[in-house]
């Protein structure tokens, strides 16, 4: 309350005491001034003000006769717990004096334009939510991230993450991911060639700053992650979808032009196909031939249920050409927001430069706790525990997909925590969606992960849609399931 800022104008036609009145009813309309607080003093406010005592005494005097205000004997005036009822609707917004500016003409991007995938805040309402990037917090080690947080706060590493660090990252950090995580994927990497950003997605929009222009033809699996596409769009306009079959993308219909080729081999955003060997041969050959470069998003590479691993396409390259991105997002928490990237000195060089820029580096804090849920070994831990949770799921998923919805789950599935499902011909996934919905059961349609128009111009599917079941208890899966079945049957879908 003492931070409030009011005005009053001497010249404005109105009297000061009016000015006084008005201002402060429409903060209490805003909910600036909430009910039982307490109001400056009348000394005070006349200081702040630059008017007589007085002045402010009548105004509140008035106010608490109309109900705004109480008065409390030696103590001094309350905001109302209780408005007039005439009032109690919130007071439009005054409206702008002047020329307001043309904000659609002065936007360089328009991000808003663009179709995204939208999920609903409140999802864990639902009892069958199959959403995709959501985690089971039932699963998620607290007791162990909790005492993580407090190491974090010992004198020793809190000297280490509270000073301002500009562009470094904590080397805690980075030599547990060049020790722990990126050998499982077989990679190497110096310190120098290692950057930590605020999940994959910042590591895209990263890259994609850097190295895509106006002209610039990139590359995209199609279907593919919308946000990679979106986020290239903003850059440049010769955005080039890929179809992507059983092997994942087919390399043999990447354009010679193309400056790269943004890709998901491990597990195929959203198939869940694996890239296979002889296609990765094939883009790196495509890359060196072309002068071409490769993003290669390694996400979910833990949850191989069906196969054996197979390497990163970071550790099959010779030449330099792959910029590795990963997150630990979908193995410790979506919310926490820690990824990094793997590439060339010279090009983590100028990502860190340009990283300083927007935020300097990801919050010193996080990046030592996880450093040290790392080191604790309670992320190999966690990653044991969700892979045995995970392969149970995806076995009853997989089984009451055929019962109840036979012949719609897609290809191959290696692993991941997602199923590709497509619908008859004619159907709409986004309805099936909405009347899923009625039933309790959360999906998410599939034609924002599709580029528009097709390769060869027709209107993108809207019968797809994916599941997912990291957020979902196993022994619901099959209701689940079951009523979305339900749900397909009132659509005429089955």
């Amino acid at each position: 309350m003492r931070d409030m800022l009011i005005h009053v104008e001497r010249a404005e036609g109105v009297s000061l005491q009016a000015q006084i009145r008005e201002r402060l009813v429409s903060a209490i309309l805003a909910g600036q001034f909430p009910p039982g607080a307490a109001m400056p003093s009348t000394r005070a406010m006349a200081q702040r003000l630059g008017v007589s005592r007085n002045t402010v005494m009548l105004a509140y005097q008035a106010m608490a006769d109309d109900g705004w205000l109480a008065a409390r004997e030696r103590s001094g005036f309350y905001v109302s717990d209780t408005p007039p009822e005439a009032a109690a609707p919130q007071a439009p917004a005054p409206e702008p004096e002047g020329r307001a500016p043309d904000w659609a003409a002065r936007f360089r991007v328009a991000p808003s334009a663009q179709r995204n995938i939208v999920k609903p805040a409140d999802w864990r309402k639902y009892p069958y939510p199959f959403l995709y990037g959501q985690l089971d917090s039932d699963l998620f080690p607290l007791a162990a991230w909790r005492d993580c947080m407090r190491q974090s706060m010992a004198r020793k590493s809190f000297d280490a993450w509270s000073d301002d660090r500009f562009a470094e990252d904590d080397p805690m950090l980075v030599e547990q991911i060049r020790q722990r995580l990126l050998p499982r994927r077989g990679i190497t990497a110096k310190p120098e060639e290692v950057l930590v950003t605020l999940g994959a997605q910042n590591a895209l929009f990263l890259i994609a700053q850097l190295l895509v222009g106006p002209d610039t033809p990139a590359a995209i699996e199609n279907p593919g992650y919308a946000d990679a596409r979106n986020i290239l769009g903003l850059g440049t306009d010769r955005v080039l979808p890929i179809p992507v079959d059983a092997e994942g993308l087919d390399v043999a219909r990447l354009p010679a032009e193309a400056a790269l080729a943004f890709v998901t081999p491990s597990h195929q955003s959203p198939t869940s196909v694996t890239m296979s060997m002889a296609r990765r041969h094939a883009l790196l050959d495509w890359a060196d031939a072309h002068d071409g470069l490769i993003v290669e998003d390694d996400y979910e590479f833990e949850f191989n249920y069906r196969g054996q691993p197979t390497p990163a396409l970071k550790s099959m390259d010779r030449a330099g050409r792959v910029i590795y991105v990963g997150s630990l997002s979908k193995s410790l928490m979506p919310g926490l927001r820690m990824g990094f990237i793997v590439g060339p000195a010279a090009f983590v060089a100028e990502a860190r430069a340009l990283r300083r820029l927007m935020l300097r580096h990801p919050p010193g804090n996080n990046q030592r706790a996880v450093a040290l849920f790392l080191a604790l070994g309670a992320h190999d831990a966690l990653i044991g525990r969700l892979h045995r949770n995970f392969a149970g799921r995806w076995e009853a998923m997989h089984a009451a997909l055929d019962a109840h919805l036979p012949g719609w789950a897609q290809g191959a599935v290696f692993g991941g925590t997602c199923f590709w499902v497509r619908g008859p011909e004619g159907m709409d996934a986004a309805a099936l969606a909405a009347e899923a919905r009625a039933e309790g059961v959360l999906i998410e349609p599939g034609d924002v992960l599709f580029a528009e128009p097709g390769p060869g111009g027709e209107p993108r599917p809207r019968n797809y849609f994916r599941m997912a079941f990291s957020s979902i208890a196993e022994d619901r899966i099959a209701e689940g399931v079951a009523r979305l079945a339900t749900a397909a049957r009132r659509l005429g879908a089955l």
